[in-house]
This record gives C-alpha cells, structure tokens and sequence, in this order.
C-alpha cells in the first residue's frame, strides 16, 4: 500500500514563501506522475502544480511564475516551493501520486495525501 506524508504547511503573511514535501512510501514499483492540488471551503479541489516522470511540470495560471514543483526520484518525494504567497493561496494542499505497485506493477492507481494547511495573512 502507498502512504503520503506531508509536510511544510503552516502560517505566512503575504509576500512569504513555503515548501511543501510530500514522500511516499510503499510496495511501490515505480512513480509516475505527481502533483499538488489544493481546496478550501465549499470549492472544488483544483489542481495546483504537476510534474511528469520526465520531470516535466505544468501549472494552474493562478500560480504559474509564484510556485516551483519538483521530484527526488531517490527518495519518492515531491515538492512544492511556494512564493509570493497571496491571501487567496489559502487552502488546504494535497499531494498527488501516480503509482504502480510491485505485486502488480501493470495497473497504476491514484493516491492522496492527508492535506496540509497553508495559511496566508495580510
């Protein structure tokens, strides 16, 4: 079974800079895709940032020039450098892996991580 662990949410005023990590771990055989969503109250969950096996990212335009995602393959793990935090950056982010498993290693499926509060004040 896959289990994401997150970390590096907290408080920040406007202007600030967070990193968020998200590490899995697992019968895992191989990662694929990762990513980073983020949802508050009432609103849909929306994707944030994405980065492909080939380390290629994409973002939400919301974000696009503020946030930096990146992958350690090494160590499962994904990253979210999050600058220029506005208020509206308030939410609760969760990360995303695509992940095969070893005793199937066909068949990939969608785990999430717990959520982790970024909080952004004025």
């Amino acid at each position: 079974q896959v289990q994401l662990v997150e970390s590096g949410g907290g408080s920040v005023q406007a202007g600030g800079s967070l990193r968020l990590s998200c590490a899995a771990s697992g019968s895992i055989f191989r990662v694929n895709a990762m990513g980073w969503y983020r949802q508050g109250p009432g609103k849909q969950r929306e994707l944030v940032a994405i980065i492909t096996s080939g380390g290629s990212p994409n973002y939400a335009d919301s974000v696009k020039g503020r946030f930096t995602i990146s992958r350690d393959d090494a160590k499962n793990t994904v990253y979210l450098q999050m600058n220029s935090l506005k208020p509206e950056d308030t939410d609760v982010y969760y990360c995303q892996v695509r992940a095969s498993m070893r005793f199937d290693p066909w068949t990939q499926g969608d785990y999430w991580g717990q959520g982790t509060q970024v909080t952004v004040s004025l």
